[in-house]
């Protein structure tokens, strides 16, 4: 790992964002309940930007968290061509991390899979869950920790919104649809672009992705090259989106299974629902 920071000031402003990105780490564990007493973290490490950050965050909350709990690192080897094998378990036996390294060739499953034209995404996720899932319960993983940010919720959502006709995006907290595994995104309010530094400061081994990394024909990056420049141009604008998605209010929107339309009904009394109005004495109360 290279240290990128040199002159007092850029450590100065290293301090300010590792600290940000700390305190927001701590308040999105603290806001959902991530980690409990006890607990054996499964940190899910592709070798990209956001994971490292993310066992960063999480190595320097263990040490000064009120509760107790265990990390392990595990990395998912692909078997996509080129990917540098000695990368993270030096990186990691460096950091004294415990880790593993579960090798599944989903790259050839993928490639088979996945019809000419259309991107490897849909089928790679689901290989990769499964068979991250099942090693979590196979070392007593109680959480499994993914390293999406906030940005990634926000383009999770608009993706839906565009594209899948649905209003959905990704919980900082989930249970598997098997309900054998507890999913946690500690970095959930955790901008990118802070991610982005921290990552460039820090000297990470970045593992490039070769498989949807290659593909240029994604809907993601349309949609995260349009929340780039909404934050660009607009500030505020992605943070009042966030929490639009923690602000959400049922009745206002037209999910008949979310919010029982049919069932409403007036609550005023049957005596002041048919009364009817003196005029005489509606004119009067105007006048006075």
């Amino acid at each position: 790992m290279t240290n990128t920071i040199e002159d007092k000031g850029s450590r100065t402003e290293f301090n300010k964002l590792q600290k940000r990105l700390r305190r927001l780490t701590a308040q999105a564990i603290t806001d959902y309940n991530m980690i409990q007493d006890g607990d054996k973290i499964m940190v899910c490490l592709s070798g990209g930007k956001d994971s490292y950050t993310m066992l960063e965050m999480l190595l320097s909350l263990q040490l000064s968290a009120p509760v107790k709990f265990e990390l392990v690192a595990v990395n998912l080897d692909q078997k996509q061509p080129d990917f540098p094998e000695e990368v993270l378990p030096k990186y990691l036996t460096e950091r004294g991390v415990p880790f593993y390294i579960l090798e599944k060739d989903t790259y050839s499953i993928v490639k088979e899979l996945t019809p000419e034209g259309q991107t490897f995404c849909a089928v790679c996720s689901r290989l990769r869950r499964g068979s991250l899932y099942g090693f979590a319960q196979e070392i007593g993983a109680t959480k499994v920790a993914l390293g999406h940010h906030r940005d990634d919720i926000m383009a999770t959502f608009f993706l839906n919104l565009f594209h899948a006709g649905r209003n959905k995006a990704m919980p900082p907290k989930l249970l598997s649809d098997d309900g054998k595994n507890v999913l946690i995104r500690p970095l959930a309010y955790c901008k990118e672009k802070d991610i982005a530094e921290f990552a460039k400061l820090k000297g990470f081994p970045i593992i490039p992705c070769n498989l949807c990394g290659s593909q240029d024909n994604l809907q993601r990056g349309t949609i995260n090259q349009m929340l780039r420049d909404w934050d660009l141009k607009h500030p505020q604008r992605l943070d009042s989106i966030f929490t639009a998605l923690q602000n959400v209010a049922p009745s206002q929107l037209a999910d008949r299974e979310l919010f029982d339309f049919e069932g409403l009904e007036l609550k005023r009394s049957t005596a002041v629902a048919n009364a009817v109005p003196d005029p005489l004495k509606m004119v009067n109360i105007l006048l006075n």
